[in-house]
C-alpha cells in the first residue's frame, strides 16, 4: 500500500496542465466573483426558514440532496459552503475540459471562468444553504458523461452518477444531455467504422436510459421506506406523466421558452457588450465549422445535413428537457445552468481548431472574456442589490417590532396576525437594479419579506424577539374583516391593533 505522499506524487504526476488550468481558474474567479456573498450572511425568503435544515427533500425527489448538504452540515455557513461548492465546481470544470478535449490554456481559463461567472450561480447563492450540494450534482453531471465516453463499460457507473445528479436537483438533467450530444457530434465528426460509432453513441443512450430509471426507482423506495408522497412544488407529483397540454402543446411550450429566455430573458445577454460578444462568438464558431466542413468534405454527406436539421430542431427540447420529468414545472434561473454550455461548446469548438482559422481564436477569446466579464458584473450588481434589502428589511424588522412592543395590551405570546406584504406607498421602491436582476430569483427587489412566516424568523433569527404569528389559514377571515380594512398601512399609527385578544398588524396596501 502506497503511503500519503506516493499518493500525493502520483496524482501530481499524472494530472494534465489542463485539468489544474481549469480547477485553478474556476475556483479562483469562484471566489473573487461570489466573495461578496460568501463572507456574509444574507438570507432571501426561503433562507430564513433554513438556519438549520436537513435537506431531506424526499417529496421533491431531491433523495440525495441531503447527503450531498451533509458535508457542509445543515446549518447555513455560507463561507464554508461557497468554499466546497466551488471546490466542486473546480473539479467539474477540470472534468469538462477533459470531456470536450480543450488543450488551448486561453480556452481552458476561458470555460472555467464562464462556469464560475455565469448568473445562474449567483442566483444559487441566494439560496445558499443548497449550494454546496447544487454543485456537486454538477459534478455528477460531468462525470456521467466523461466516465461514459472514457470507458467501454462507463456508461454504469455513469449512470450511477446520473442517478445521484439527478436524486440533488433534477434540474441537472439538460447538463448531462447537452454533454451527451455533443460527444456524439465529436463521435460523428471523427474518422472510423460506422459500427464502431454506432456502439460509443448507444453508451450514451444507455448511461441516459438507466441514470434516469434508476433515479426513478430509488425514489419510489425511499418513498415507500419513509412513508411519503410526492409533493405538488413544482409539478414534482406529475413525475412521469403526460403533460396536460399534450404533447404538442409541451414541445411549443419548450421552444417558446427557449427563444424567449435566451433572447429576452435579460441574463444570458443582457446589453450591448453580450449582445456583440455573443452573436461574434457565434461567427467565429461558424466559421471553424464551415472550414472543417469545405477540408472533410462533410457537405456531400446527407447526414451532415441530416445533423444539423436534428440539432436545431432537437436544441430546445433538450434544453428544456426537464419538462419531461416534471411537465408542470415552471423555469427560475436556478434551473438554467446549463445555458451557460452554449458558449463553453463554441469557445470549446473554436479551441480544437484553432490552427486553421487564426482570426477565429483571436475572436473567441476576445468574445469569451467580454461574457465572462459581464457575467461577473452582473452577479455583482445582484450581490449589491441583495445586500440592501438586508439592509432595508433589517431597519423595517427594527422599527415594526419596536412598535409592536409599544402596543398597549401587548404582551409575549400574543396570538398576531398579519401579512407577509410590504406595502409600496408608505416606502416606495428603491430597487435600483431591476433591468439587470428581474430575471435573477432571489435577488430583485426591496425586502426579504414575503409571508409572516418570513417575520416571524427573521425576527427571531436577527432581532432576537420571538412572535407569536398565526398561521395564514388561521387569518382568512380577518384579511376580509371591516376593523382591518379600516386600518392604515405601518408605520401609520392605526397600522397596529389588538381586537378580540388578536393583535393586528396592517403591512400592506390594501384598503
Amino acid at each position: 500500500m502506497k503511503n500519503p505522499t506516493e499518493i500525493w506524487n502520483c496524482i501530481k504526476k499524472y494530472s494534465k496542465k489542463e485539468w489544474k488550468l481549469a480547477f485553478f481558474s474556476t475556483f479562483t474567479l469562484g471566489l473573487l466573483i461570489h466573495m461578496p456573498i460568501m463572507l456574509r450572511d444574507i438570507p432571501n425568503h426561503d433562507g430564513l426558514a433554513s438556519m438549520y435544515f436537513d435537506q431531506n427533500m424526499i417529496t421533491s425527489g431531491r433523495w440525495f440532496l441531503t447527503v450531498a448538504c451533509g458535508v457542509s452540515s445543515y446549518y447555513t455557513l455560507p463561507w464554508l459552503i461557497g468554499l466546497l461548492a466551488m471546490l466542486y465546481l473546480g473539479i467539474a470544470s477540470a472534468l469538462l475540459t477533459e470531456f470536450l478535449e480543450i488543450r488551448q490554456d486561453w480556452a481552458v481559463v476561458l470555460v472555467g471562468g464562464l462556469l464560475a461567472a455565469f448568473p445562474s450561480l449567483a442566483s444559487t447563492f441566494a439560496y445558499v444553504f443548497t449550494m454546496d450540494g447544487y454543485m456537486l450534482a454538477v459534478l455528477f453531471a460531468v462525470l456521467a458523461v466523461l466516465l461514459t465516453k472514457k470507458y467501454r463499460l462507463g456508461f454504469l457507473t455513469g449512470a450511477l452518477c446520473l442517478a445521484c445528479s439527478l436524486g440533488t436537483y433534477q434540474s441537472y438533467l439538460p447538463f448531462a444531455v447537452l454533454l451527451s450530444l455533443y460527444g456524439v457530434y465529436m463521435i460523428a465528426a471523427a474518422g472510423g467504422a460506422t459500427r464502431e460509432k454506432i456502439k460509443k453513441i448507444l453508451r450514451y443512450v444507455w448511461m441516459g436510459g438507466i441514470g434516469v430509471a434508476a433515479y426513478y426507482v430509488i425514489l419510489r423506495l425511499l418513498l415507500l421506506i419513509q412513508g411519503k408522497e410526492l409533493a405538488s412544488y413544482q409539478g414534482i407529483s406529475g413525475m412521469g406523466s403526460a403533460p396536460q397540454a399534450g404533447i404538442g402543446g409541451s414541445l411549443l411550450h419548450m421552444y417558446r421558452d427557449f427563444v424567449a429566455f435566451t433572447l429576452k430573458g435579460n441574463v444570458f445577454m443582457n446589453n450591448l457588450f453580450s449582445w456583440g460578444a455573443m452573436l461574434l462568438l457565434v461567427l467565429a464558431c461558424a466559421a471553424t465549422l464551415l472550414c472543417l466542413c469545405l477540408q472533410k468534405k462533410w457537405w456531400k454527406s446527407i447526414w451532415f445535413f441530416a445533423i444539423i436539421a436534428v440539432t436545431a430542431a432537437g436544441l430546445p427540447i433538450a434544453m428544456n428537457l426537464i419538462l419531461v420529468i416534471s411537465p408542470d414545472v415552471t423555469y427560475h434561473l436556478l434551473m438554467r445552468y446549463h445555458w451557460v454550455l452554449l458558449p463553453v461548446f463554441m469557445v470549446a469548438a473554436v479551441s480544437r481548431h484553432s490552427e486553421k482559422i487564426p482570426w477565429a481564436s483571436w475572436l473567441a477569446l476576445v468574445c469569451g472574456g467580454v461574457l465572462l466579464f459581464n457575467y461577473g458584473v452582473t452577479d455583482q450588481i445582484a450581490y449589491s442589490n441583495l445586500q440592501k434589502k438586508y439592509e432595508k428589511t433589517y431597519a423595517y424588522c427594527v422599527r415594526l417590532l419596536d412598535r409592536i412592543e409599544q402596543t398597549p395590551g401587548y404582551y409575549q405570546g400574543i396570538p398576531i396576525a398579519m401579512i407577509g406584504v410590504v406595502g409600496d406607498q408608505p416606502y416606495p421602491p428603491t430597487d435600483l437594479t431591476g433591468d439587470v436582476t428581474a430575471g435573477m430569483i432571489g435577488m430583485g427587489g426591496d425586502t426579504l419579506l414575503y409571508t409572516g412566516a418570513n417575520y416571524q424568523a427573521f425576527i427571531q433569527n436577527y432581532l432576537g424577539a420571538t412572535l407569536n404569528i398565526l398561521p395564514p389559514e388561521a387569518m382568512e377571515d380577518m384579511y376580509y374583516s371591516e376593523p382591518y380594512r379600516e386600518m392604515g398601512s405601518f408605520p401609520a399609527s392605526d397600522s397596529i391593533r389588538i381586537i378580540d385578544g388578536v393583535l393586528y398588524i396592517k403591512t400592506e396596501n390594501k384598503e
